[in-house]
């Protein structure tokens, strides 16, 4: 467990080394402020996050990928995955700690907005219920690792970094729009599928106060799914 820890650490420093991670904390802070303002805080109606937790969902499908985009495209473009995949870490272990770089840069990133919870409750008359807030923060959470580890599997399929921003994102909105927009257009049994993949629906539970253990194992499943294609992916480079 050493091993993916110092790789972890070693990542999220990374992204504080170079240009895209301070742009990518200031759009992120910039819009979820103006988002916050606009939805969260409205005269005459009661406050709630719940509008601000569905659009920072949308969000995150352009955040994650630039998170992700480089986590192992860098290492191929550098050949350096060559000399980590002779160096006393597993596949595995090189997953795992690329991973979780990449959702503590997340946990970074989602620190700041802490402050609009207290102007909530400094504004707010009467102030807001605590559970659905404290809820609809751990569906950005379980949200969020289900899109970096969609977005490790992009990044360990190709060498540019274009390419893996570019896949994960086409992913990441395919998965979150195809279920909400066809839902109305396909036969009954297809539609409670399509229900049973809505992110939307299940992050707007949340944001209701409503931790469903279904929807945890959901994005839970979703997760390791990922990140082990993740690895055959890179697994399946030592046989080329």
């Amino acid at each position: 467990m050493r091993v993916p820890l110092a790789i972890a650490r070693r990542e999220c420093s990374s992204f504080f080394r170079v240009p895209v991670g301070w742009v990518v904390i200031a759009l992120f802070l910039l819009v979820s402020a103006g988002t916050f303002w606009r939805v969260a805080i409205t005269p005459g109606e009661i406050a709630s996050m719940r509008d601000f937790f569905q659009f920072t969902t949308f969000l995150m499908i352009v955040i994650a990928p630039a998170i992700t985009m480089r986590l192992l495209s860098e290492e191929m473009r550098t050949r350096n995955l060559e000399s980590l995949m002779t160096a006393p870490v597993s596949d595995a272990g090189l997953i795992a700690g690329k991973f979780l770089g990449a959702v503590l840069f997340l946990l970074l990133m989602l620190l700041p907005t802490v402050v609009y919870v207290v102007l909530l409750f400094v504004l707010a008359d009467p102030a807001p219920d605590l559970g659905p807030i404290l809820a609809g923060y751990l569906s950005l959470l379980l949200a969020g690792c289900l899109y970096l580890a969609i977005g490790t599997l992009g990044s360990s399929m190709t060498s540019s970094q274009t390419l893996a921003f570019l896949g994960t994102f086409l992913g990441l909105l395919i998965l979150l729009l195809v279920p909400t927009m066809a839902v109305d257009h396909v036969p009954a049994w297809a539609a409670g599928a399509m229900g049973q993949i809505s992110i939307i629906q299940r992050v707007d539970d949340f944001g209701k106060g409503i931790i469903d253990l279904s929807h945890v194992v959901f994005f839970l499943s979703g997760t390791v799914l990922f990140l082990v294609l993740a690895y055959l992916s890179i697994n399946s480079r030592r046989w080329r």
